[in-house]
């Protein structure tokens, strides 16, 4: 096949996948799209939001346009990749509450989190682990539409399942080295959690192992140990004897809930001195009565709560 004749497929394939909202004809598609690849960081609003644990997580946020073509790029073409069955983040359906059911009770939880993992998610390795399948000049394309100086950014919709992709083959390999040794193991992003009766070192050591391979590595300070006489919580769910939120969260809601029936909502939120609107405020409190249903479905204390707040919602 000629030279011509590759670059008008390639054209026609790119074409196909309507990466623009609007209708273009093929030269200012092609022209527009390359455009937008070869400035990428002028695509991006990037701030900075605080972490629970200290410090800021940088944000990337994709102007319009650019978040459109990773829409398409996510759906027509990274959601009919294969990812592991251990990978608990970023797919249709996946919940904290997935992650958790698979370490409860057990005698032994050790968590671990890979440093910086988004930013060592380089050009190289999606290049080569994810775009592999396409010419040359298409793959390079994607790559840099899907990047930010060199690295996956925080933010992208293609980011989540990109990192799944990458980490697939490491997913495996632990999971099956685990099974072999009746550990549990799920991976929820960037927290990796074990759970049985083992010895902490030896998993440490096959976990560095095999993250070297990828050019990951452990973060140090976020290496935990959690004996079943202490509170063992995954993802944010008590996984003891079964899978709950903790005790301090539903204590914050409870007491929530007694104020804004006992004062009313804006009393209450004069009391506190929220910059909250009602609806505001309401929305974020459903948020958090659904997050302890959607651990305990069947907690009827919670399951009135959200009545109650339909109620006031209604007639507020």
């Amino acid at each position: 096949m000629q030279k011509k004749e590759i670059q008008n497929e390639a054209e026609a394939f790119l074409l196909s996948l309507s990466l623009f909202k609007e209708n273009l004809d093929i030269k200012e598609y092609i022209k527009r799209l390359y455009a937008i690849s070869n400035r990428i960081e002028d695509n991006y609003f990037v701030y900075k939001i605080p972490k629970k644990s200290g410090g800021t997580r940088t944000i990337y946020a994709p102007n319009y346009t650019l978040k459109y073509i990773q829409k398409q790029i996510l759906e027509k073409l990274l959601k009919e990749r294969y990812i592991s069955k251990y990978a608990k983040a970023y797919y249709t359906g996946a919940t904290l509450k997935d992650n958790a059911l698979n370490h409860i009770n057990k005698p032994v939880i050790l968590k671990l989190d890979i440093e910086n993992f988004f930013e060592n998610i380089t050009f190289y390795l999606v290049y080569e682990e994810v775009f592999y399948i396409f010419p040359e000049n298409i793959r390079v394309l994607f790559t840099n539409l899907c990047l930010y100086k060199n690295h996956l950014p925080q933010g992208a919709p293609t980011s989540p399942y990109i990192a799944n992709i990458i980490m697939r083959d490491f997913d495996e390999k632990i999971g099956v080295w685990c099974a072999k040794r009746n550990i549990s193991y799920t991976r929820y992003s960037d927290d990796l959690t074990f759970s049985g009766n083992f010895e902490s070192d030896e998993v440490i050591r096959k976990v560095k192992e095999e993250l070297f391979k990828k050019h990951f590595k452990i973060n140090k300070k976020k290496i935990h140990v959690i004996k079943n006489h202490a509170q063992q919580r995954v993802t944010g769910v008590v996984v003891n004897k079964k899978a709950q939120v903790s005790k301090i969260y539903r204590k914050e809601i409870r007491k929530e809930m007694y104020y804004i029936k006992k004062y009313g909502i804006k009393s209450h939120l004069e009391k506190i001195h929220s910059l909250k609107t009602p609806q505001e405020y309401l929305q974020s409190l459903t948020g958090k009565i659904n997050f302890v249903l959607m651990i305990n479905n069947e907690d009827r204390e919670f399951q009135k709560y959200k009545q109650e707040l339909r109620k006031i919602n209604h007639f507020k």
